[in-house]
This record gives structure tokens, C-alpha cells and sequence, in this order.
């Protein structure tokens, strides 16, 4: 069972999501906020699987709030919201360690798969997306990705195509646990707090490309 909260300063639309995602037999919410503060309270209190939080909130935008999530509830996995595709505000919420991107336009079919998608420990957002953005990523690393071995380079690259660990343990012949392994490894050593993130990164610096 996914534990959920929303937070989204429109109240009309917080309670829609809620009712949407209540009617879904494997996910449980329990509770909602329409502001960045009660939401950071909320998810202090709750420890909920996943946040799905709006971009906008009256006190505080979405890679804010994620900073403040992560650091009351560490497991929780954020689900932005945006009212618009803005480049700048997906590679704020990237930067910040967002679990998944989607915006208000998108289906509730959509929505609900997002959110079983990050709680499973995936990313949800377009590849096509992400690829448009990634001469934007304004960090600069300096010769990340040298320490990273064989087989995690390997990992990264399936990770690169928007495979699953399911799919890369297939892939490689090896167990989910393994894999995870890897991802974190690889996290770590890109100095990412996602997938997204490192897959970001790792274009920014060419080490897909092989450099």
C-alpha cells in the first residue's frame, strides 16, 4: 500500500487528486496541505511514501519544499506538479532530488501511474523531455565519473535509455538487489540525488559518450 500526501495551494484541485488517488485500492492518502509549510509539517508527521507536491505554493516553490521534505522525511519521494512545462523549473526540481516530474494537463490515469512509478523507486518524466533540458544543467562537475566501474558504467547507460532495475537486471543477468546496488553506487560516486539527476550529469560531463 502507497502512503500519500498532496500539497497544492488550489484547494479544489488538492481535493480532486485526493479523491482520485482514495479510489485507488492500493493507495492510501493520508492527508493533504495547501501550503509549503503545512506540507512539510504533514510529511514530518506522516513520513507518507510519496508527496505529490505543486510547483507554486504561496510560501515557498518546489525544489524549496523538496530540500525541507527530504530533511524531515528521507524516504518520502517527491511528485512535482506544474501548471506548465517551464525548462527552468523541471531543472530546479531535478537539481533538487525530485522523484518525478507531470504536469496539470496530464490525464488522472497519468497521474495515478506516476505515482505508483516513483514509489516503486523509478523516475516519472518524458525522456524526450529530459533530453531537450540537459544543455541546461548548470552544475559543474569536474571529472565525475572517472571512479565509476565497468559494470556501473553499464548501469548508467541502461539507466540513460529510461530502464527500469527490473528491466537492467534482465538486462545484465543479475538481481534487482545487485542493481540497486549499482544505482546507488553510481548516485553517489555523480554526486546525484536521483536518476534523473545522474543521467543528467552524466551527459553534461560525456560520460555516456565515453569522454
Amino acid at each position: 500500500m502507497t502512503r500519500a500526501v498532496v500539497i497544492d495551494d488550489q484547494e479544489m484541485f488538492a481535493q480532486a487528486i485526493t479523491l482520485l488517488l482514495e479510489s485507488q485500492p492500493d493507495i492510501e492518502m493520508v492527508g493533504s496541505a495547501t501550503s509549503a509549510a503545512d506540507g512539510i509539517s504533514l510529511c514530518n508527521m506522516t513520513q507518507p511514501d510519496v508527496a505529490i507536491v505543486g510547483y507554486d505554493l504561496p510560501d515557498g516553490d518546489g525544489a524549496s519544499v523538496i530540500r525541507a521534505i527530504r530533511s524531515v522525511s528521507e524516504a518520502t519521494r517527491v511528485l512535482i506538479l506544474c501548471g506548465s512545462s517551464s525548462e527552468q523549473s523541471l531543472m530546479n526540481v531535478i537539481e533538487a532530488g525530485c522523484a518525478g516530474y507531470i504536469t496539470k494537463d496530464k490525464t488522472a490515469e497519468m497521474l495515478v501511474e506516476a505515482v505508483r512509478v516513483v514509489d516503486g523507486g523509478e523516475p516519472y518524466i518524458q525522456a524526450a523531455l529530459l533530453v531537450h533540458l540537459l544543455p541546461r544543467v548548470k552544475r559543474s562537475y569536474h571529472r565525475l565519473g572517472d571512479d565509476l566501474t565497468r559494470r556501473e558504467n553499464e548501469v548508467l547507460t541502461l539507466m540513460s535509455q529510461g530502464m527500469s532495475n527490473q528491466q537492467i537486471a534482465s538486462r545484465l543477468v543479475v538481481s534487482v538487489n545487485t542493481v540497486r546496488n549499482h544505482v546507488q553506487s553510481v548516485l553517489a560516486k555523480l554526486v546525484a540525488h536521483s536518476k534523473l539527476e545522474a543521467v543528467a550529469i552524466a551527459t553534461r560531463e560525456g560520460i555516456l559518450a565515453g569522454r
